[in-house]
């Protein structure tokens, strides 16, 4: 899956390096998802992440992609702009 995320309160690359760190955290502890930062590092309001999730069920990896996306709508310091999810 990626999501593309705007960052409201980041006024420089150490603010968004510390939201994000934090928002990697919670992905990887809640969905047991694998997170990473893919796009626009240079960029201090905006972040292209990738997460994966590893499954022999396609329901559940939809569900469970889903759930996050759900999950980053509801973040306050952030907005999502856009998601695409691919099950393979």
């Amino acid at each position: 899956m990626r999501l593309e995320i705007w960052l409201f309160s980041s006024n420089s690359l150490k603010d968004k390096r510390r939201l994000i760190k934090s928002l990697i955290a919670r992905l990887r502890n809640n969905f047991n998802a694998s997170v990473s930062e893919i796009g626009y590092q240079d960029s201090r309001q905006r972040a292209l992440m990738g997460i994966a999730i590893v499954t022999n069920e396609s329901r559940f990896a939809y569900h469970s992609l889903s759930k996050i996306v759900e999950f980053v709508k509801n973040r306050k310091e952030l907005s999502l702009v856009d998601s695409e999810i691919e099950v393979i």
